[in-house]
């Protein structure tokens, strides 16, 4: 009977709702569980250090920034991951093809199937979709709890039009694995994952265990131009797009004049000067199926 710590933040945007039959779901699917609510995200890493020792897997419900919090608990303590989408935009749910339905992801953590995923890091900070310098920050200081409540997924777009006007452009000194750039910018976003921002792609071939980094850039521009360009950047598709600078890798260096903030996965946690690396196949997570490549599939059976 494999035992299971389930951490839920109650502060995520979905709260516990549905959770009950989803536990009620593993239970019956021969599962023990520790359950754990709580209103304060800060404390869920000691909870899995408290309790690692005495479980088979680690459950989490949340958003990505819950997902971010938890990221050095759940890489230190060598445990598989079970993802509860609770959040409002769940792109690192997106981007496993695991649904919003809880009832759903209980199944697919029950069904037992592993991928493991790359993680990224920047300035010890881990990741598990992007980082951001720019933009993106200001989109990050514009949303809050209630706004997210209220808009959904909507309130990204919201924020981004706030953050536009406000946004103020500025030089980026980039090494990419050796390849050395330097640019005017209003936005770096730095993936390690596939999705971010409530459903944007970092890039169309991105993939969270290619073991890379997928990078981009974007000039300072109208906001016409901007939103001219915003059904390519939801895609990840611009690779031959006026005014964006496109850069993978698996180490990124990144300086500003002045520091500058960056958020990883909606949360603020560092500045520059920047330094990002991928720390490959840091977790296995529990997926459906159809998120496994071919081989993966071979292997799972």
């Amino acid at each position: 009977m494999p035992h299971a710590l389930v951490v839920v933040n109650r502060t995520a945007r979905g709260g516990a709702v549905q959770l009950q039959a989803g536990m009620e779901l593993l239970q019956a699917a021969g599962f023990s569980l520790t359950e754990i609510i709580t209103d304060e995200p800060a404390s869920i890493p000691i909870l899995i250090g408290q309790h690692r020792g005495n479980v088979d897997l680690v459950i989490i419900g949340g958003g990505d920034g819950t997902f971010n919090t938890a990221a050095p608990a759940v890489v230190d303590s060598g445990l598989p991951m079970g993802i509860l989408p609770l959040g409002t935009a769940n792109d690192l749910a997106r981007t496993l093809g695991i649904p919003p339905d809880i009832e759903q992801a209980c199944r697919i953590i029950a069904a037992g199937t592993k991928r493991s995923i790359d993680i990224g890091e920047v300035n010890g900070h881990l990741f598990f979709n992007t980082a951001s310098i720019g933009l993106s920050v200001g989109v990050t200081h514009r949303l809050s709890p209630e706004l997210k409540a209220r808009w959904g997924a909507l309130a990204y777009a919201r924020g981004g039009v706030a953050a536009w006007r406000g946004n103020q452009p500025f030089t980026a000194d980039i090494d990419c694995d050796g390849q050395k750039l330097r640019h005017r910018s209003i936005q770096i976003a730095v993936g390690n994952g596939r999705h971010y921002g409530g459903g944007m792609t970092i890039a169309a071939d991105a993939a969270i265990d290619d073991h890379l980094l997928n990078l981009y850039s974007l000039e300072p521009q109208s906001f016409w131009r901007l939103l001219a360009l915003a059904p390519w950047l939801r895609r990840g598709e611009y690779h031959h797009r006026a005014g964006v600078k496109l850069m993978s890798g698996q180490v990124i260096e990144i300086r500003t004049r002045r520091p500058l903030p960056i958020d990883t996965d909606g949360e603020l946690t560092t500045q520059t000067p920047a330094r990002f690396r991928v720390r490959a196949d840091a977790v296995d997570v529990f997926v459906p199926l159809s998120s496994l490549g071919k081989a993966d599939v071979i292997a799972a059976h």
